[in-house]
């Protein structure tokens, strides 16, 4: 389990681009399973939308990416190394996320080489699933 700040220490994000507050599962097996908490604070949804508040779907993917990205760094060989979100496919939202959900994230690495990886992320809340995509990172040389 790594906390908010241990996470500050591994990915580059900082305030208000850090979507993962907590990492519960972080194991040898290829996944990684973190939770972010949505609150309305969150000044997307300022925006997104003021009448009802929305997450907006690209932040639940990069919510994704950086719980990949942090898999990826957890590795010695990819130890302080940027990761970037490069893709995704086979990208489907399922169900609204709003003030007050927890979303839980969780990614299976599938290939990771040299400069580049795949994993598939699944979101959750409440144990529904609100997002499901085929992530391509890429992982600086």
């Amino acid at each position: 389990m790594l906390t908010i700040n241990e996470i500050k220490e591994i990915l580059p994000h900082q305030y208000p681009f850090l979507l993962v507050d907590k990492v519960l599962h972080l194991g040898d097996d290829k996944k990684i399973i973190a939770k972010k908490n949505v609150t309305i604070n969150e000044p997307f949804f300022q925006g997104h939308f003021p009448t009802e508040p929305v997450m907006p779907g690209v932040l639940i993917l990069e919510a994704l990416a950086q719980t990949g990205c942090i898999y990826i760094n957890s590795k010695e060989d990819f130890k302080g190394k940027l990761i970037f979100f490069a893709g995704a496919d086979k990208v489907k939202f399922r169900k609204k996320v709003v003030p007050g959900d927890s979303l839980i994230l969780e990614i299976e690495i599938l290939k990771l080489k040299k400069f580049a990886g795949i994993g598939f992320g699944k979101a959750y809340v409440d144990d529904e699933l609100v997002c499901e995509a085929q992530i391509t990172f890429m992982i600086e040389s």
